[in-house]
């Protein structure tokens, strides 16, 4: 868990890891500097259910993404799976039993990262709509150019963690996001629940909201002419030219393709590379976005 002045919801979130049907976890809290209640309330739980259950430590103070990310190439912190988690969400009963029904059922050997959908809510925590139900396969091909599940929905292996540990990249976009191409980059495997297992709150403070509303999909639009989703791919394209070492030989071609064709002058020659990548989204509208970012060389 990583936070940050979450002092508001930050009881409920805990209180629904203590509902869990699945009883044998441990917390690793990284606290950003929080200036609220947050690290006192952290403390009172700590007290409550003993320093085994529930680790305390300091974050980097450089953003969500590396806050989660320290923790998750932290060799000490070890499990034979691991879930990220929001501060301010709530917790099914069913979250951690379901991914472990996916990931008890592969090869441990592999990298095996289980999402799911989200229900999304706002204060009063009733469900009001559900995160984009997604039918193409996940791939490197689709997560060089989308993030398609929530950091609070992952659960993963220890061969997923490994890797991470192995790449030992902090510079990127999202840690989700980030934990989508190199897991698939590697040729591991990204499993996609359509069920909803965890309250996603949508709220002024959340520091990232779901992507589902009009809102969301007009920022998109915005990000592509604005030069944004540019910017993200740049990060993107730097931290997986540092993890060259993790990536299987299809996805290093597939990436160096994508590099060219963000580079190619004329236009003809980014829509052929970009057919060759076989770079996709996961809807036909964002497939497009896709065709217009590559148009004016904004992707």
């Amino acid at each position: 868990m990583a936070t940050y002045n979450g002092e508001k919801y930050l009881a409920a979130q805990l209180d629904s890891l203590a509902a869990q049907t699945h009883t044998n976890w441990c917390l690793f809290v990284s606290d950003d500097g929080s200036i609220d209640g947050t690290k006192a309330i952290l403390q009172s739980y700590q007290q409550k259910w003993g320093a085994d259950r529930i680790q305390i430590r300091t974050g980097p103070m450089r953003g969500v993404a590396q806050n989660f990310l320290t923790m998750a190439i932290d060799t000490s912190v070890q499990a034979d799976y691991y879930a990220f988690c929001d501060q301010d969400d709530v917790w099914l009963p069913s979250k951690l039993v379901a991914a472990l029904e996916y990931l008890g059922g592969v090869s441990p050997e592999k990298p095996h990262l289980y999402c799911s959908r989200t229900a999304y809510v706002k204060d009063d925590l009733k469900i009001y709509a559900h995160s984009p139900s997604f039918v193409f396969p996940t791939s490197f091909r689709n997560a060089l150019v989308q993030s398609i599940a929530g950091g609070n929905s992952m659960v993963f292996n220890r061969a997923t963690k490994t890797l991470l540990e192995r790449a030992a990249v902090l510079d990127v976009v999202l840690h989700d996001w980030w934990l989508y191409q190199l897991t698939t980059g590697a040729g591991g495997v990204v499993h996609l629940d359509q069920q909803a297992h965890i309250l996603y709150r949508q709220h002024p403070m959340a520091l990232i909201g779901g992507g589902g509303s009009v809102f969301c999909k007009l920022r998109r639009i915005w990000m592509i002419f604005h030069g944004e989703f540019k910017v993200y791919s740049d990060v993107s394209i730097k931290a997986l030219n540092q993890s060259r070492h993790c990536l299987d030989d299809g996805s290093i071609r597939i990436l160096d393709l994508f590099i060219r064709m963000r580079q190619a002058p004329k236009l003809w020659q980014r829509f052929r590379l970009l057919e060759v990548c076989g770079l996709y989204r996961q809807t036909w509208r964002g497939t497009i976005s896709l065709l217009i970012a590559a148009t004016f060389k904004k992707i």
